[in-house]
């Protein structure tokens, strides 16, 4: 799908490169990303990019490509980064290690507001991240731009051939949105991306690929499985919807999975297994084995329910893919391994029998999806919920005592983000234990009972997120009623730690 027509980025290892294909897609073009090894199978792109990446150009290993190749394609090319210094090399110049490293924000001195940097402001912020410097311009070129230092970093070999040597692709670089656009303006082939257009390629791809057999597809009331059950239905296609109800969803969860569904006319199968779970994780308290036996355990679940399927859908997200990064091919660091790409997903995957038709998709281009599926908004803007459920906000052993209380305090957080119109204002909020016991007092006597924190995060695709500043008088309206309605806690936090260094969710 997309094979032509579309922005084609090569992966050269950056921790930004997933990045590029967001911010392309935000100007309204579909970009893709491959591996440098899948480089002769890029379709027939309008634009290429070649990422940042951490190697340095004089390595012995260092990832290349076919320049000749490249050429023949004859559309514009940007190089980023290891991008940059690579096309340097190949067009006859140097690059050499700097005396400088340069890592974070930077000036950028723009030597004529035009082409590359049409309305770009003469010096702008933006930010670098690298070691290397191009040394030796090849004859033919042009610096177009360079730092408060005199450096050269952004040059023009011809009228198609471009590069910079810092992110655009990052918030931190002021106008690096507008320079993507600019680049991209080059192009004549590039059509527009539109989420009806890609709406109407799944369903009739679905059509084909499916023809009569059954599909089987997990859903948990989460914004990627609904779509993906209701995407199914409208493609005509014979599914079966089942819903696990692990016992580790929040309060009342399972009776709004039921209900939601019902709404959109998708009927749904439910597993009731919490028992089988809490029994399972008796006594474990390691974070990743308590999520080891979760998702193995939701697989046995799943697929004794299923039996023999003819198909098997999933809603794998395109992070899901580049983060999974599971393939020797990937230049990317294995971020985590996730629930749907186990091993027996993988056998069945080689037999062909896997349908991941939202793998191409963002988290909010999935929500766009729902909306032209006509997926009611309430249920497209529920909070990201973990697949292991209230295990990983429950640090320690899993119990069913805590998990009450985590179920009760997250309901009163929740529910007072509705009442202060905040709950749309954020990307995910929760509460979490913490299994610690400290001293309060309650009704004139000592208590000696559990904190709870508060977690109210922004973020695009969880992969970097940020506290949210929530006004005071919703802090203390939730504190009080927590303190006072739920038994067993005695103390309330709010976490204001950012990703990175901390996690969005606890565990």
């Amino acid at each position: 799908m997309h094979d032509s027509n579309h922005v084609a980025v090569l992966d050269f290892g950056s921790q930004y490169t997933q990045l590029i294909v967001r911010r392309v897609r935000e100007l309204g073009y579909f970009a893709k990303l491959y591996a440098i090894e899948d480089f002769p199978n890029i379709g027939k792109p309008g634009a290429i990019i070649l990422s940042g990446g951490p190697s340095s150009t004089s390595d012995a290993d260092a990832p290349d490509l076919d320049f000749e190749a490249l050429k023949s394609f004859n559309v514009p090319v940007l190089g980023v980064c290891y991008g940059m210094q690579l096309l340097n090399i190949k067009f006859g110049g140097s690059v050499e290690s700097s005396d400088r490293r340069e890592y974070g924000p930077a000036s950028l001195l723009v030597a004529e507001c035009v082409g590359l940097y049409q309305d770009i402001s003469p010096s702008s912020q933006v930010w670098m991240s690298h070691s290397d410097t191009v040394k030796i311009i090849p004859e033919g070129a042009t610096v177009i731009a360079t730092n408060q230092h005199g450096t050269p970093v952004s040059l023009k070999w011809n009228d198609l051939f471009f590069g910079i040597q810092y992110h655009p692709e990052v918030t931190h670089s002021h106008e690096g949105l507008q320079i993507l656009k600019n680049f991209l303006d080059h192009s004549t082939d590039l059509l527009p991306f539109r989420i009806d257009d890609f709406k109407r390629e799944l369903i009739e791809s679905i059509r084909q690929t499916v023809g009569t057999k059954q599909v089987v597809c997990g859903v948990s009331g989460g914004v990627d499985s609904t779509v993906l059950a209701v995407l199914l239905r409208a493609a005509g296609a014979n599914v079966r919807a089942i819903f696990v109800d692990h016992g580790l969803m929040r309060k009342d969860e399972g009776i709004e999975v039921r209900k939601n569904f019902k709404r959109m006319g998708v009927p749904i199968e439910t597993v009731e297994c919490a028992d089988r779970f809490l029994t399972a994780l008796e006594g474990v308290d390691d974070p990743e084995k308590k999520r080891v036996i979760i998702g193995n355990l939701f697989i046995d679940v799943f697929w004794d329910s299923v039996g023999d399927a003819e198909m098997l859908a999933q809603g794998t997200l395109y992070p899901d893919v580049i983060e999974s990064a599971s393939n020797a091919k990937s230049k990317a660091s294995k971020i985590k391994t996730h629930h749907n790409r186990v091993d027996r997903i993988l056998e069945l995957q080689a037999q062909g029998k896997v349908l991941e038709p939202l793998a191409e998709l963002f988290k909010d281009e999935v929500r766009e999806l729902g909306t032209a599926l006509g997926i009611p908004e309430d249920i497209l803007q529920r909070h990201p919920f973990p697949g292991p459920g209230l295990a990983v906000r429950c640090p320690g052993i899993v119990t069913e005592e805590r998990l009450k209380i985590i179920r009760e305090c997250d309901a009163i957080f929740i529910g007072k983000l509705k009442e202060h119109g905040w709950y749309d204002k954020v990307w995910q909020a929760y509460a979490g234990l913490i299994p610690v016991k400290t001293v309060g007092v309650k009704g004139d006597e000592r208590s000696y009972e559990w904190a709870i924190t508060l977690r109210a995060v922004v973020s695009e695709d969880a992969m970097t997120a940020d506290w949210v500043e929530l006004p005071p008088i919703l802090l203390r309206e939730t504190s009080h009623r927590i303190l006072n309605d739920v038994k067993g806690i005695n103390r309330v936090l709010y976490d204001i730690s950012t990703k990175p260094p901390a996690s969005i969710e606890w565990e």
